[in-house]
């Protein structure tokens, strides 16, 4: 199990994509990392969080705010927990956020807070949106302030879209962003369970 003991942040939004998700949180999990689901609210329209909590067997986080019982910052003690975070999909709209440091959701605001994982390399984005918006310069321009920061990047990859056109802008396979994992945790040293 090469990610034994690796502690996982997945980041979901809400790109038609996030049904891969489910599928990558499996393989992760498979794998030996201990995986924690961070969802937008537009990503829980596309998929549900039990999804998540079925092949993961962890708690799914959807709001900044902690139940009444609990006294934990949410954002700060999940940057604090994870080793490494997948984003995945990353829309363009946390694309944007990201890059221009706006904090108005969880996903968001632990993107901001994890700059230690990022500068260290320990942040993956897997983009996925239509062609037309991927292409886009602001896009672009966000995307070349992020790498500069530190973050990672696997894929957009060509092929069909959600929209039904041809065109670069799926997110890469859960296997290959799995590959990819994989390749960063093993720059990470883990402590032994």
């Amino acid at each position: 199990m090469m990610l034994h003991n690796v502690n996982i942040l997945l980041g979901v939004t809400g790109g038609v994509a996030a049904y891969k998700a489910v599928d990558l949180a499996s393989k992760l999990t498979a794998a030996g990392a201990r995986v924690r689901t961070v969802m937008t609210e537009a990503a829980c329209r596309l998929v549900g969080p039990k999804s998540f909590e079925a092949v993961t067997g962890s708690e799914v986080f959807t709001t900044m705010w902690s139940a009444p019982d609990e006294f934990k910052i949410n954002h700060i003690d999940l940057v604090n927990w994870a080793g490494l975070v997948v984003v995945a999909p990353a829309t363009a709209n946390i694309i944007g956020k990201a890059a221009n440091g706006i904090c108005d959701d969880l996903l968001s605001t632990i993107l901001c807070a994890c700059w230690p994982l990022t500068r260290s390399g320990m942040t993956l984005l897997a983009p996925a949106m239509n062609t037309n918006m991927w292409a886009n310069p602001a896009v672009q321009n966000n995307v070349a302030v992020l790498k500069e920061r530190g973050f990672q990047f696997i894929g957009p990859v060509a092929g069909r879209l959600a929209c039904g056109a041809e065109g670069l802008g799926r997110m890469s396979e859960p296997q290959d962003i799995l590959d990819a994992v994989k390749a960063m945790a093993s720059k990470i040293t883990r402590p032994e369970a």
